[in-house]
């Protein structure tokens, strides 16, 4: 035992040369004695055929120049040393007749054939990696490269040699991304991101787990989303969504909600079947994995040809549940910003919420401090395929005052947006100047985003045809000055159409006349009028008479 040990210790000690010479040794003597053997003809002819293959595997590792600095190229050759050394031993002992039974043999006969197929592989993908390059360099580059070189043997080390290994190899990968993203993101090829793929499969959950962990980093760096789909990451990570452990299932949800923002990744998901397990996981208790599951549903729901598939999952009743039930907040938003993709272009999908009682719980949703934009615009979405009495009844108008009061830019301008909609009736126009809405539209004239003007002078257009609407908006003091300056003839200016419709109105009050006149409207309209903007020239005569008949009667 004692010598054993001593005999062990001066092989490891062997420099990568003395190793290389010790397997061209091997193999002569191994093809002689696998030759001999008469049993198990099928398995020696294909373990002979793979011995003959072996001298060519050593001949191009050893005629790189940087074969015996390279601590790899010593691993694989004591690997290949050892295999010769296995089939030596099972030859002889086919040829004396000396196992322990035929079918024990010919479990070790396929074990070897397995290695001598390993071996094969990793010799030729230790010259396929580039890590031997690393050190052929200028001494100056070889310093600037140093950490190159060591992450290049670490990704070297997941597609070469037994899973043992390449569980110490992702360990070692996981430690330096806290470190040096940088430099690992630096070296990151497409070899490296198939070899990690194909770990996602590997046997032991253990090397699942922390693949799929260097798998999230690496999608939601942002740096190589396309090359992990094309290598083939998603029906891995979609299978670890539906069956993986706790941690592997988080970090592949993880990964899919940053993959799938690409819309062609999105419909590959689908493609895939990730839709269902997604959706499980929005019915689960995990409100931070729920919350990136909706996230990802919600990407999806972005894709309009993916929409029909959603459906048929059940993802609009879950969205809902989502919206009344979900742990955080983002999870509701997700939820809701989902049901706004879905409800944006097809009525069947619009009957549906409306059916799953999808405008209560929007509704319920908007009572919040912050309402968002996606619940306004989806309720706006569905103004078309229900009664307005029915989303009235229902408590809308508040919801609507609500956000104008408290809700975000891109909800507010959702909600003017639903008022122009609903206000088709005279009827309706009355119910909407009652509820408050028309000072908070008037404010939103002096919004800084183009689009939220041009909305809200749009709605205040359309409600100013009742009287009692007129009034309420010629009683703001503010209202002249707002509208006056979205007279600017500017391209951007996207809201001068309706301020001169609204002025236009306004005009039949001489106090609004003259305050127009005073803030400059004469010369906005001027422009207007040779830009052929509609009711420009009608508004500007007016203007213009009251100015003559102001002079006349001071004279």
């Amino acid at each position: 035992m004692v010598e054993d040990g001593k005999e062990n210790l001066v092989a490891h000690n062997l420099s990568a040369e003395e190793w290389l010479s010790r397997a061209q040794m091997l193999v002569p003597r191994a093809l002689e004695k696998a030759r001999e053997v008469k049993g198990f003809p099928g398995r020696w002819k294909m373990i002979i055929s793979k011995l003959e293959r072996i001298p060519t595997r050593l001949s191009d590792l050893s005629s790189h120049p940087c074969f015996s600095k390279n601590a790899l190229c010593k691993e694989q050759l004591q690997a290949v040393s050892r295999t010769l050394n296995e089939a030596i031993d099972l030859a002889e002992s086919c040829v004396k007749g000396k196992f322990e039974g035929k079918l024990r043999m010919q479990s070790d006969l396929d074990s070897l054939l397995c290695k001598l197929d390993l071996n094969l592989r990793d010799c030729g993908l230790l010259i396929k990696t580039g890590v031997l390059g690393e050190v052929s360099l200028p001494l100056a580059e070889q310093e600037a490269a140093a950490d190159h070189s060591n992450i290049r043997e670490l990704f070297a080390r997941l597609q070469i040699g037994h899973l043992e290994a390449k569980h110490k190899a992702l360990d070692s990968l996981v430690e330096l991304m806290k470190d040096d993203e940088k430099n690992v993101l630096a070296v990151l090829g497409r070899s490296n991101i198939a070899a990690l793929v194909q770990l996602l499969t590997a046997t032991s959950s253990r090397i699942r787990e922390k693949t799929v962990t260097v798998i999230c980093w690496l999608a939601e760096s942002g740096s190589c989303e396309s090359l992990l789909v094309s290598e083939g990451a998603l029906p891995p990570l979609i299978r670890l969504v539906e069956s993986g452990n706790a941690v592997s299932r988080e970090k592949a949800t993880f990964s899919l909600q940053r993959l799938s923002m690409s819309a062609e990744t999105a419909r590959s998901i689908v493609g895939h079947g990730g839709v269902r397990p997604l959706i499980e996981i929005c019915r689960t208790d995990d409100s931070v994995l729920q919350a990136a599951a909706a996230c990802t549903l919600k990407n999806i729901s972005a894709v309009p040809d993916a929409r029909q598939a959603l459906s048929e999952e059940g993802i609009i009743k879950v969205m809902i549940n989502l919206l009344d039930c979900g742990a955080l907040l983002r999870s509701k938003e997700y939820a809701a910003d989902c049901l706004q993709n879905l409800t944006s272009s097809n009525d069947n999908l619009r009957r549906c919420v409306i059916s799953e009682g999808g405008i209560k719980s929007l509704l319920a949703y908007l009572d919040g401090p912050l309402p968002q934009e996606s619940a306004v615009g989806a309720l706006r979405n569905l103004v078309g395929v229900i009664s307005v009495d029915v989303l009235v009844s229902s408590g809308l108008l508040p919801r609507l005052v609500h956000v104008l009061k408290s809700g975000s830019l891109g909800a507010q301008k959702a909600a003017a947006s639903v008022i122009f909609l609903i206000c088709g009736s005279t009827e309706m126009k009355r119910l909407v100047g009652e509820s408050g809405s028309i000072p908070l539209l008037i404010k939103m004239l002096e919004a800084k985003s183009n689009n939220a003007r041009e909305v809200a002078a749009q709605s205040i257009s359309s409600l100013m045809t009742l009287s009692h609407n007129y009034r309420e908006v010629r009683r703001d003091d503010k209202c002249v000055l707002n509208l006056v300056v979205l007279l600017d003839p500017s391209p951007q200016n996207t809201a001068k159409k309706y301020a001169i419709s609204c002025l236009t109105l306004l005009s039949s009050s001489k106090k609004c006349k003259k305050l127009m006149t005073s803030y400059g409207a004469i010369g906005y309209l001027k422009k207007l009028t040779e830009m052929d903007i509609p009711g420009a020239k009608k508004l500007l005569e007016r203007l213009e008479r009251g100015k003559l008949k102001s002079l006349f009667s001071k004279k």
